[in-house]
């Protein structure tokens, strides 16, 4: 009797093992057609004894089920990306040769997803994508930038301010030579994964102009970040630390000290802000933005008339620079009030009669100089309606009624047409 059973036991389990075996081999056969439900339905069946199966087995069990969880990749929920990441990961340790190519899919999946969840602005969903791309390959360090990026705009600044002391410690700058070719057909300039891409193309006649670009450091971008974290947490002894670090290493980065001074400025000390850019201005001459944003922190300290050259010498530089000119007319437009105010303490003495008539004049000559800036402004950008306003009260105090109807109208119909 007791051979019997022994004999029936291991029928039974020749049978499971068979069995099995079949549903993982049909599996693997539905993920080659397409056909991922149904193989997701097979592995199911097969999963209740797979503690049975041999490690051959196992691997490709777990190789065709994250398969079947990455589908063909469009639209996965994200507990399937990363459930499809561990089942690659087993696969892996259990030494199946095509698990690093399903990892890839995988990867490659999960940036996909994660670039659709930052157009939606789900930054905290797009971050969790990118750390796991980046946990599948490590040397892919610019997943791990990116998912740092992502965890500052969803304001996780711990998991922010731990991904980038990771890519401190991994000596991490972003730098990067891409190569580049312009399409005939198109005249579009398009990446390429290589240099031998890059030449097989241009040798096929398909793309001219082949070049190669080295990427600017990242690591500016990554101190400032990692400052204004400290400074949002009230840490301002450690943000002024963290940039010393950033600049010991780089001491004539331009984006470091652009960072640097980016951080004074969230920090209030405008002086020290203005001490910095004034350092970047004399390593980069020629860039308006540095002296629109020197304008914008002069003028913030009250130094009007100096913030005004800055503003000019932007223009200089950017002639079409709106910001700069409407900056101007408001900084002239600005000193109009302590004039008022004087205009109004006077009496009725024949002294404060003649001082009122003096005051009027500089008032006028006040929106003499600003309306020539705002005529530009509105000629460059005919729908800025601050400008027509603006304009619109000047042409009043001057006593230039026409003038005024019209810019009156103007604004009308701006307001109408944004409604």
């Amino acid at each position: 009797m007791k051979t019997r059973i022994l004999t029936a036991v291991l029928a039974l389990t020749t049978v499971v093992a068979f069995a099995q075996k079949r549903e993982i081999r049909r599996a693997g056969k539905a993920v080659e057609k397409g056909e991922y439900q149904e193989a997701m339905s097979h592995l199911q069946e097969a999963e209740a004894s797979l503690d049975g199966a041999n490690q051959s087995q196992q691997a490709d069990f777990y190789l065709y089920r994250g398969y079947a969880l990455v589908g063909n990749g469009e639209n996965v929920p994200t507990q399937d990306l990363m459930a499809a990441v561990e089942s690659f990961k087993k696969a892996k340790e259990l030494g199946h040769a095509e698990a690093d190519a399903g990892i890839q899919t995988v990867s490659n999946a999960l940036i996909n997803a994660a670039i659709s969840d930052q157009n939606a602005q789900d930054f905290e969903a797009a971050t969790e994508k990118l750390y796991a791309s980046y946990d599948l390959n490590k040397q892919d360090t610019i997943y791990l930038y990116y998912a740092a990026s992502n965890a500052v705009n969803a304001g996780n600044y711990d998991v922010a301010l731990d991904y980038y002391e990771e890519l401190k410690d991994l000596g991490f700058t972003g730098i990067s030579t891409q190569y580049l070719a312009t399409n005939k057909e198109t005249g579009e300039d398009e990446l390429m994964p290589s240099a031998e891409q890059m030449d097989l193309f241009v040798k096929a006649g398909t793309h001219t102009n082949p070049r190669t670009e080295v990427t600017e450091s990242r690591k500016g971008e990554i101190a400032k970040n990692t400052a204004l974290i400290y400074i949002e947490r009230g840490e301002d002894e450690k943000a002024i630390a963290a940039m010393e670090d950033a600049k010991r290493e780089n001491p004539n980065d331009i984006a470091l000290m652009q960072a640097e001074a980016d951080m004074y400025y969230r920090m209030g000390d405008m002086q020290k802000y203005r001490d910095i850019m004034e350092q970047v201005v004399q390593q980069d001459p020629d860039n308006p933005n540095l002296y629109y944003n020197l304008g914008v922190s002069t003028s913030e300290l009250g130094d009007n008339e100096k913030a005004i050259e800055y503003y000019e010498k932007a223009l200089e530089l950017d002639p079409q620079m709106t910001n700069a000119r409407i900056n101007i007319a408001f900084l002239i437009l600005s000193e109009e009030r302590a004039i008022v105010e004087e205009m109004n303490s006077l009496g009725t003495s024949a002294a404060d009669n003649k001082k009122y008539d003096e005051l009027g004049k500089q008032r006028m000559a006040i929106y003499q100089e600003a309306l020539p800036h705002l005529e530009v402004v509105l000629e460059n950008n005919p729908d800025n309606i601050e400008a027509a306003r603006t304009m619109m009260n000047i042409y009043y105090q001057i006593n230039e009624p026409e003038k005024a109807e019209e810019m009156k109208q103007k604004v009308a119909d701006l307001e109408a047409a944004g409604q």
